[in-house]
């Protein structure tokens, strides 16, 4: 009798499970939930070595080395996001392990939200509501911004900032892109050395994954390059900025305010980026939507159903070892 194989759902980040559940359930698989919020990295391990199963759903909870080496039955980790930062991808391509993720459900939100913050700056939309909820009416007070006359430059060129890019380009402003493999076809949009974007960009817009080399990718050298009174959005991820140099500029006067949906320690907001009156922070939602979350769950779980059953992933993160997976080459 072949025993039934077994899916752990990690962590979520929507009220219950019931579209993984229902999905894995119906192919046939066992499905398992570990606590809605992100467990430590040990208690992760704990629930992959009791439970042994072969296909990890993620969300923000860390998958590491010692959790793929446990569990021998283990086939997929499929992250239900975009980034991979939370998953040892090394790790699960050296035991055959198919890494996955869902690319493209939330293209139009965290777009939007880029170009929601960037507007918000301009015209100064949150800076004045909190005046006006403290009892100030200040309108020649209001520093604001005709973003048709602004350079807005896009680190990152994938999916979501070229959407980024489009929208803001719609909306009158001048726009550049720099990334370390830019496409042959930019639509027209010039493209440009992180160094020659930063110092062009009265606002510059994040889009890239966090990987080694992009860790602290804005830094103290980078905001120096910036214009004064430039504004930095980034609905990436925080580790791409360095919080310590973000605050310094901003206290200094160097930078004029930040839009951040990421932060370096999520939840914990540094008091300075709380007190400054340019800075917008938003709880890590740019990918979220009753659309684009109902997509993503359905995306992940149907992801692995597929390679379960033997089936080549969607979206494939890596190349698994076949020696591991036993296959020949």
């Amino acid at each position: 009798m072949t025993l039934q194989q077994t899916v752990l759902l990690t962590d979520r980040a929507w009220p219950d499970d019931s579209i993984e559940r229902g999905i894995i359930e119906d192919a046939g698989f066992r499905f398992v939930a570990g606590p809605a919020d992100p467990a430590p990295v040990e208690a992760i391990n704990a629930l992959v070595a009791e439970h042994q199963p072969a296909a990890i759903l993620t969300c923000w909870a860390t998958v590491s080395a010692a959790a793929i080496d446990s569990s021998a039955p283990l086939r997929v980790v499929a992250r239900m996001g975009v980034g991979l930062d939370n998953i040892a991808v090394p790790a699960a391509t050296d035991h055959g392990v198919q890494v996955t993720n869902v690319p493209d459900y939330c293209v139009e939100e965290v777009s939007d939200h880029a170009v929601g913050l960037a507007l918000a700056w301009t015209r100064g939309l949150v800076a004045t509501d909190r005046e006006v909820r403290a009892g100030r009416w200040n309108p020649a007070g209001a520093r604001l911004r005709r973003l048709s006359n602004l350079t807005c430059g896009v680190i990152g060129y994938g999916r979501i900032g070229r959407a980024t890019a489009a929208k803001l380009k719609a909306l009158g402003a001048r726009v550049v892109i720099s990334d370390p493999h830019p496409p042959a076809d930019t639509g027209g949009i010039e493209a440009m050395t992180l160094d020659g974007l930063l110092a062009a960009s009265d606002i510059v817009v994040l889009h890239a994954p966090l990987v080694p080399q992009t860790h602290h990718l804005i830094g103290a050298r980078e905001l120096a390059l910036l214009p004064q009174d430039a504004f930095l959005v980034n609905v990436s991820r925080g580790g791409l900025v360095d919080t310590a140099a973000l605050m310094a500029a901003l206290q200094s006067g160097k930078l004029g305010g930040a839009g951040l949906d990421v932060l370096e320690e999520e939840p914990t907001v540094p008091a300075g980026l709380l007190a400054h009156p340019g800075v917008i922070v938003t709880p890590h939602i740019a990918f979220a939507s009753d659309a684009s979350v109902i997509d993503l769950r359905r995306s992940a779980a149907e992801e692995v159903v597929r390679v379960l059953r033997g089936e080549p992933a969607n979206y494939p993160c890596n190349t698994p070892s076949a020696l591991a997976t036993g296959v020949s080459s």
